[in-house]
């Protein structure tokens, strides 16, 4: 790609992948900065043009979660029902830029430019068409965050549902556990350094 871009012939490509379910293929969101259907990597990605705009992508010496934000115009139903009712926060976008060649074929691979996760989401409808502004967390938000986890039963089901590793956990943290007879007397060994003098 890079001896392509040198010679102009490349024609930009950007890719946006909104997964808004992991469970739910059907609910993915594929768009892409053309006109008309594209298809790539077994998806379909809708062309938005124009329509479609992205916030500079920033990079930083320093490691910083930098986010983007993405807007969509002149949206109607049913995407406008999907943006209304999808639980998206927290949901995967990938932004990908590519390139097509001198025939207008794709050129492999697109390559990951952004990745992350939705936050919030502004909808301007008057009823007919709409504009939606997506703001979308760097995938790099996720070392900021404070996980707490412990050593107890229902912790440790979160993730392993049928472990009983630690079900009693909570009675033994504070039992005393006493090792051998408790009623023995313990061995009495008298003075060692004595007990060596004493031998010669």
């Amino acid at each position: 790609m890079t001896s392509l871009a040198l010679g102009g012939e490349v024609k930009p490509l950007l890719l946006v992948e909104a997964l808004f379910d992991s469970n739910a293929p059907s609910s993915y969101i594929y768009l892409w900065n053309g006109i008309g259907d594209l298809s790539h990597d077994s998806k379909t990605y809708i062309g938005a043009g124009d329509l479609l705009s992205i916030s500079t992508i920033q990079e930083s010496v320093e490691l910083q979660a930098n986010g983007v934000t993405l807007q969509l115009a002149g949206v109607g139903d049913p995407l406008l029902s999907k943006a209304k009712t999808e639980n998206y926060q927290g949901r995967e976008v990938n932004i990908k830029l590519g390139g097509f060649d001198a025939s207008n074929s794709i050129i492999a691979d697109p390559v990951i430019v952004f990745s992350g996760f939705m936050d919030t989401m502004t909808i301007t409808d008057d009823g007919q068409i709409g504009t939606i502004a997506l703001t979308v967390e760097n995938r790099l938000i996720e070392f900021e965050k404070t996980r707490v986890r412990r050593f107890t039963d229902n912790d440790q089901r979160i993730d392993y549902p049928n472990d009983d590793g630690l079900e009693y956990v909570t009675q033994i943290q504070d039992k005393q556990i006493v090792w051998g007879n408790s009623n023995a007397n313990p061995p009495n060994y008298g003075n060692p350094i004595r007990n060596i003098r004493d031998r010669r």
